[in-house]
């Protein structure tokens, strides 16, 4: 599914399209906000969305197989609840 797939399920429940859109915006949104300040956020039963520190570690060039050095950095990290894994197993 994609957002615009998202919009169209959304605009079923609140019949207006520019509606579900700004919804689905303003919720994406303010995901990322918070993530951006480093902040967690948790949907019970659905799950966590947080900020992961990857560590700087020592890759390879698929090319030349030369070793190459990848810098540390910040990732967002999703964590399925318990709901959202019983519902898809």
């Amino acid at each position: 599914m994609n957002k615009a797939e998202l919009v169209a399920e959304v605009a079923e429940v609140l019949d207006s399209k520019k509606t579900a859109e700004a919804a689905v915006d303003s919720i994406l949104e303010g995901i990322t906000g918070a993530l951006k300040k480093g902040g967690t956020i948790s949907l019970v039963g659905f799950g966590t969305f947080k900020v992961h520190q990857q560590k700087a570690r020592t890759g390879r060039n698929p090319r030349t197989g030369e070793a190459l050095k990848i810098k540390a950095k910040k990732v967002a990290k999703f964590v399925p609840g318990k709901a959202l894994k019983e519902a898809v197993n």
